[in-house]
């Protein structure tokens, strides 16, 4: 299907909805994959956001990771500048922040997602998101040693 067909494959309608489909569909890849003779170390997710996925069904999958690192790989999310975070910051007229204007929504959910233990993130500011992940971990560190002092 060419990309610009592919929300015409959004629908979810199955019990358990877009997280479910999208664990079965990397699961029987998985399976495909391991029996092909991949050695599973080498097997990276990626729920594929925006791929024949509305709005919602990004935000239901960001929200329900967990059934995906159920699965037992390292999971890589991209995120960056996609039109759900556009959308997101629409400004008064209803229309979609333009692309270059994203940047710091990407890097906010790339914090969340890596404090989630998000393995991989794609991102196109590198150097923001670095940035505030290096905030992540100082603050990480600072609690463990609050709590290294008082425990």
């Amino acid at each position: 299907a060419h990309s610009d067909h592919m929300r015409d494959f959004a629908t979810y309608d199955n019990p358990g909805g877009v997280v479910r489909a999208v664990c079965d569909e990397l699961s029987a890849r998985v399976d495909a994959v391991l029996a092909a003779g991949v050695p599973p170390e080498r097997l990276v997710l990626d729920p594929g956001l925006g791929f024949a996925k509305r709005g919602e069904h990004n935000w239901q999958l960001l929200t329900d990771l967990d059934p995906l690192k159920a699965l037992g790989f390292p999971l890589l999310v991209g995120a960056s500048r996609k039109s759900f975070l556009g959308a997101l910051l629409a400004g008064p007229d209803g229309r979609p922040r333009p692309v270059d204007g994203r940047e710091a929504a990407t890097t906010a959910l790339s914090v969340v997602l890596a404090g989630e233990g998000v393995w991989g993130l794609r991102v196109h500011d590198v150097r923001s998101t670095r940035d505030a992940l290096g905030v992540l971990d100082a603050l990480d560190a600072a609690r463990e040693e609050e709590g290294g002092h008082h425990g």
